[in-house]
């Protein structure tokens, strides 16, 4: 199954490395936000195909090659535009640290610290329309500790807890050819924006 990453940073960097060890995927292309990222330089070092998408609040169709079976975004912040995920036969999936649809947003995980949040959580959803709003291919959950910061909260439980979850489903689409669809319960819905 071929797979297109797009994201950024240290959670983009993992998620390749995460990917490109699984059984029948194949990592075609990666599409970060700028040639110094560490998402393009490990796929260089990689011998993948890296390229960098111009506007980094948007990637296009123009950056998803033929042939593509799946996108899946790692610290993404653009949008991935519907005749990109056209070009997709399972379309994209996404982490994000959050039990969604609540924190939705660019600041998930400081907003479960501000919510005095007991418990957090991370979902793998589908790409769509709007940010954070695609349907629930996984989810998982971990208790937060009272003295917990969101830097401390990502690093012990959540980065892990996307890994493995992107992995799960990705592994799963590659054996099956399909990608679990759970509507978001919209009722539960909160924003999570940027702070400071």
């Amino acid at each position: 199954m071929n797979v297109v990453i797009v994201g950024s940073r240290y959670f983009g960097q993992e998620v390749l490395s995460a990917l490109a060890g699984e059984r029948g995927l194949v990592i075609s292309r990666v599409v970060a936000i700028a040639a110094d990222d560490r998402l393009f330089l490990a796929a260089k070092a990689r011998g993948i195909e890296a390229i960098v998408h111009e506007n980094p609040h948007l990637v296009t169709g123009a950056h998803i090659p033929a042939g593509t079976d799946l996108i899946v975004t790692a610290h993404c912040h653009a949008r991935v535009t519907p005749d990109a995920l056209a070009k997709a036969r399972l379309g994209g999936i996404g982490y994000h640290p959050s039990l969604l649809p609540r924190h939705r947003g660019i600041a998930a995980i400081e907003w479960t610290i501000k919510e005095r949040d007991p418990i957090a959580g991370g979902s793998v959803y589908h790409l769509a329309d709007r940010m954070d709003s695609g349907p629930l291919a996984a989810q998982d959950w971990c208790f937060v500790k009272k003295d917990e910061t969101a830097r401390t909260l990502w690093e012990r439980a959540l980065a892990p807890m996307g890994l493995r979850l992107l992995r799960e489903v990705a592994r799963g689409a590659a054996d099956t050819g399909t990608i679990p669809a759970i509507p978001q319960q919209e009722e539960f819905a909160t924003n999570a924006p940027k702070i400071g």
